[in-house]
């Protein structure tokens, strides 16, 4: 071969081997989702083999579609993110004519339930209206005026309007403390799962109903999205991030911790659900091992689903 065909030769093997180097690196489009997807759950499952207990997610970007599961689909403890499902039910029976945000609750000693909130600390016999309440149970997760929405609400017409959204799963099956149980709570399989029940994959899908503007009308689900903006609890996901907006609501039980939202980050806002039960210790600190867990993971969905 002359050293003029050889030279040929080359180039067009450097060529062919740059094309098929530049064929095997994700582009930054939504086509890109198999090789991203592949290193995403490297990263995510690296996390969590370093946790002591149980962790179920589901994230999606909500411009471009991209998701990452990981137990999207087992049936979780809600803790009070379940709220979030009450939260929607008051809104649409105000919007049905069926309630009026002016409504009074009365508050009575007996009312009274321990856990977060401010609410126990009212005297006896106050009054608050169906909108107080439904703030106070977003930014402050108070567990009484839980209670005092759903007297007026009733747990079976949250599960109903879970069921008109089309989540299957997501139940809430008592007030908080116990009474008011619903026909979901009466089922011996659900007891185990407390005040809620839901999956992560269906938290997501609610919650993209909200940022879609597709819960009760758009006004609406901007007005719910805003309420959840201002909830005061930020230990879980997006823990880190500062001048980020956070559309969030958590929860916490013993050996629990959830938090499911929305992160309007710079690359696209990433709809998240991410329970961690199960853990090995109780530890009622901001840096209980599920929130510190939820911060990282929040960040590695961001990245891993964010458009570049």
């Amino acid at each position: 071969m002359t050293p003029g065909k050889t030279f040929c030769v080359l180039l067009i093997l450097m060529f062919c081997a740059n094309a098929l180097a530049q064929s095997q690196t994700p582009s930054s489009g939504s086509e890109s989702s198999r090789p991203v997807s592949t290193e995403l759950d490297a990263r995510v499952r690296a996390e969590i083999a370093q946790f002591k207990g149980k962790v179920s997610l589901f994230a999606k970007n909500l411009d471009t579609g991209a998701s990452y599961g990981f137990g999207a689909d087992e049936r979780v403890r809600t803790a009070s993110t379940i709220k979030v499902a009450i939260m929607v039910e008051a809104f649409a029976r105000v919007a049905e004519g069926r309630a009026r945000w002016s409504d009074e609750l009365v508050l009575t000693d007996a009312k009274k339930v321990s856990g977060s909130g401010v609410m126990r600390e009212m005297s006896d016999g106050l009054r608050i209206t169906l909108r107080d309440a439904v703030n106070l149970m977003i930014v402050v997760s108070d567990n009484t005026a839980t209670n005092l929405a759903l007297d007026l609400l009733t747990t079976d017409a949250v599960n109903e309007r879970m069921e008109r959204l089309g989540l299957k799963q997501t139940r809430v099956l008592r007030k908080v403390g116990g009474g008011g149980v619903s026909r979901a709570g009466e089922d011996p399989a659900n007891k185990p799962f407390g005040l809620g029940i839901t999956t992560p994959r269906e938290m997501v899908a609610l919650l993209e109903k909200l940022h879609r503007g597709e819960v009760v009308s758009p006004a609406a689900s901007k007005e719910m999205i805003e309420l959840l903006k201002r909830q005061q609890d930020r230990t879980g996901i997006g823990r880190t991030l500062r001048g980020i907006p956070i559309a969030n609501k958590p929860g916490a039980l013993d050996r629990l911790r959830s938090d499911v939202g929305i992160i309007y980050s710079r690359q696209g806002p990433i709809a998240m659900a991410i329970t961690c039960d199960d853990i090995a210790e109780i530890e009622w600190t901001v840096e209980n091992p599920g929130y510190l867990l939820m911060s990282r993971l929040s960040l590695i969905l961001i990245d891993g689903l964010g458009s570049r």
